[in-house]
Order: structure tokens, then C-alpha cells, then sequence
């Protein structure tokens, strides 16, 4: 019986872990069908009245609501930024992953050490330039600048010192060039880790709340996440349009989650740790 229980008690800690995380989310998608005045008065967990109301007022008035402007720029601006991550950072990590470059140590030390440096440190400098480019309240005010990371070239790096040299070595012999192993060699062995990183950049894109909101300033050209934040004011909150805003706002991340989730376990799973 103690070895029984004992075999259980990892069960156990994980399905109350999984409970501890699961209960906002479900809590936040449950009161999202409440009237405004169960959400306020508080008396039971489930609606008394389930309801559309919510949902009908945000999706039914794009004039003072234009919610699907909003949708479209969060997946335009993450599917983008998603875009440029993979391209420069899989360049990059090839090359100091394969290429016999001088200094190539020292420049992936300074890369990491970007990963030390809060993005709100970075807010003013980043503001100045866009302002001098004029980008500011352009979709490419937050595209350009997120368009590599320290942690993208990290995880691709590491995934590419785990790919076999004889691999390459063979193509060499063949004739390929380093843009053909590159592309014909490299990439298609490296499909986990580019799923994970764009899985995570995407939804890193996606709920990227600060950027928008120092670097937008029409209001057709927000994103859902500061979209969602006009609900609530100074005086006044409403509580049921905002709760359906999130659900419209989490939905598509949780989807992608459940669909790619094998991908992600696999590409962390599958990245070594060689120098």
C-alpha cells in the first residue's frame, strides 16, 4: 500500500499542478457567458444565465469595437515577426554553429548576453529610432525590431552542433555549397527546434502587450492585447466585454498550443547542449 501511494504521490502533485494552472483560464471563459451583474455580485462559479450578450456587442459593432482589425493586425504583425525569427536566427546559429569564423565564440557570448538585458531598458533608444526612421505607428515598428533574438540563435545553435558532421562532410564531397546545406541539409533535420521557436515567437508576438502600446498610437492599428486594455478605465470597467475580449484573444494561442504541442516537447527535448 506505501509503495502504491507512493508511486501515486507524482500523479497526484501533477493533477493538482495542472489544476492550479488550468482554473484561471477556465475561470476567465466561463464568466465571459455571465450578465454584467453575476460578474459583479459574485455567487456561484457557473453562470445562473448563460449568455451572448458579450460577445454580440464586440463582434457586432466594428465601428466603435473593430475587433477583427484588431485580430488581423496580432496575426499579421506575429506571423511576420515569426517569419523574420526563423530566417535571421537559423542564418545566424548556422554560422556559429558550422562556419570557421574568427571570433565566432566571443560573438555568441555577446549574443547571450543581450538575454541579461530587460526590453524596458531598451523602450526609449528603440522609440528614437523608429522615430528618426519614421515607422512610429507603422506595423513595422514592431516587426523590424523583434525580427531576431539572443534566444532564437541559442536554441538553433545548440540543435545544430547536435546534427552529425558526416552529414555535411558527405555534401561537401558532393559538391553542395554552405547555402545548399544550409538549406537542403540543415533545415529539414532542424524542423523540431524551427517548430518550437516559432511557436514560442509567435505567441511571445502575439500577447506582446508593451510594445504596441508605446509604439501605436491609431487606434485602428492596435493589437488585441491593447485592444482589450480600452475596456478598462479610470472610472469605469466593463467586465463582460473584456472577459469576452480575452477569450477572442486567448482562443487562437491555446489552438496553436493543443495542435504544435508534440513539436515543442520534441524540440526541447531533441536540443543538446554541446560548446
Amino acid at each position: 500500500m506505501k509503495d502504491k501511494l507512493l508511486k501515486s504521490l507524482p500523479w497526484l502533485l501533477i493533477i493538482i499542478g495542472t489544476i492550479l494552472f488550468l482554473f484561471p483560464i477556465a475561470l476567465v471563459f466561463i464568466t465571459a457567458f455571465k450578465p454584467d451583474a453575476e460578474i459583479i455580485h459574485f455567487e456561484s462559479l457557473f453562470p445562473k444565465v448563460w449568455t451572448l450578450d458579450n460577445f454580440r456587442e464586440i463582434l457586432g459593432t466594428p465601428e466603435e469595437i473593430p475587433i477583427f482589425r484588431w485580430f488581423f493586425n496580432s496575426i499579421f504583425i506575429s506571423s511576420s515577426v515569426t517569419f523574420l525569427v526563423l530566417v535571421v536566427d537559423s542564418l545566424a546559429a548556422y554560422a556559429l554553429a558550422r562556419l570557421n569564423l574568427p571570433g565566432k565564440k566571443i560573438a555568441f557570448a555577446l549574443i547571450i548576453a543581450t538575454m541579461m538585458v530587460p526590453g524596458q531598458i531598451l523602450l526609449v533608444p528603440v522609440y528614437l529610432i523608429l522615430n528618426w526612421l519614421h515607422w512610429i505607428d507603422t506595423p513595422l515598428a514592431l516587426i523590424i525590431p523583434a525580427g531576431a533574438g539572443a534566444f532564437g540563435v541559442f536554441l538553433l545553435r545548440q540543435f545544430f552542433l547536435a546534427i552529425p558532421k558526416e552529414l555535411e562532410e558527405a555534401a561537401i564531397i558532393d559538391g553542395c555549397s554552405k547555402w545548399r546545406i544550409y538549406w537542403h541539409i540543415i533545415l529539414p533535420l532542424s524542423k523540431p527546434a524551427l517548430a518550437t521557436l516559432g511557436i514560442f515567437t509567435f505567441i511571445g508576438s502575439w500577447n506582446d502587450f508593451m510594445g504596441p502600446l508605446v509604439f501605436l498610437d491609431s487606434l485602428d492599428k492596435y493589437t488585441l492585447p491593447v485592444g482589450v486594455a480600452l475596456f478598462q478605465t479610470r472610472y469605469y470597467a466593463e467586465y463582460g466585454i473584456t472577459l469576452a475580449a480575452c477569450v477572442i484573444c486567448t482562443l487562437p494561442v491555446v489552438i496553436i498550443f493543443i495542435l504544435f504541442q508534440k513539436n515543442i516537447i520534441e524540440g526541447i527535448a531533441l536540443t543538446g547542449l554541446k560548446d
